[in-house]
């Protein structure tokens, strides 16, 4: 890999969530480059994000707490059927945090989790659906969130639609997809994370 490269930086360059969105990139890479070589094989970009969320008391609480989790996405459609719907993929190990866990455990209520809603596209070969995660803070709470498509959305393959991009909003006010900012007591937090790329079977070259 090249010297100063994204996957070969020098000393000095920003190297932060290497492990988690960097890494998610690259299998989208590796993967659309395999299926110039295997088009019936190699299925569509799944999310290409873990949505990061890490939450945790304001500077000078009384109590410290903190608490960070991925959240699941659409998976890509392939020649085997659909993506599948609301999982952890690729290089995320990460299992699913129980509601009421969280909510034993933090000052927050999970006030919505499910999957986004169907984009109309119903084929044999659909993205997976990501999810909607919504988060109610019962104190003052630092928030970070390290996301990725929430512009470009994950490739469907041989003509087949793209994934929905991901979206991040606080009381319904869009959020970059890397921010970190200080939510208030009874403010909502919204994650909706990215669906899966729609395949197609490939079109065989007349005459062949």
């Amino acid at each position: 890999v090249p010297s100063g490269s994204l996957l070969n930086p020098a000393p000095g360059a920003a190297v932060a969530a290497g492990n988690v969105e960097t890494s998610m990139r690259l299998v989208d890479v590796v993967m659309g480059a395999l299926a110039q070589a295997l088009p019936e094989v190699i299925p569509a970009a799944s999310q290409g994000t873990m949505n990061n969320v890490a939450l945790g008391s304001v500077k000078g609480a009384e109590v410290a707490w903190d608490y960070y989790e991925t959240i699941g996405g659409g998976a890509g459609g392939g020649p085997g059927g659909p993506g599948a719907c609301g999982v952890q993929l690729q290089m995320t190990n990460t299992q699913n945090t129980p509601v009421e866990s969280v909510e034993m455990h933090y000052p927050l209520r999970i006030t919505r989790y499910q999957l986004v809603a169907a984009d109309g596209q119903s084929t044999a070969h659909a993205g997976g659906r990501g999810l909607i995660r919504e988060y109610a803070f019962l104190e003052d709470t630092q928030v970070s969130l390290l996301t990725e498509r929430r512009i470009h959305p994950p490739w469907g393959l041989h003509g087949a639609a793209p994934g929905r991009v991901g979206q991040n909003s606080l009381d319904g006010k869009r959020l970059p997809a890397k921010t970190s900012f200080v939510a208030k007591a009874g403010q909502c937090l919204s994650i909706q994370t990215p669906c899966g790329g729609s395949w197609r079977p490939p079109r065989t070259p007349a005459g062949a």
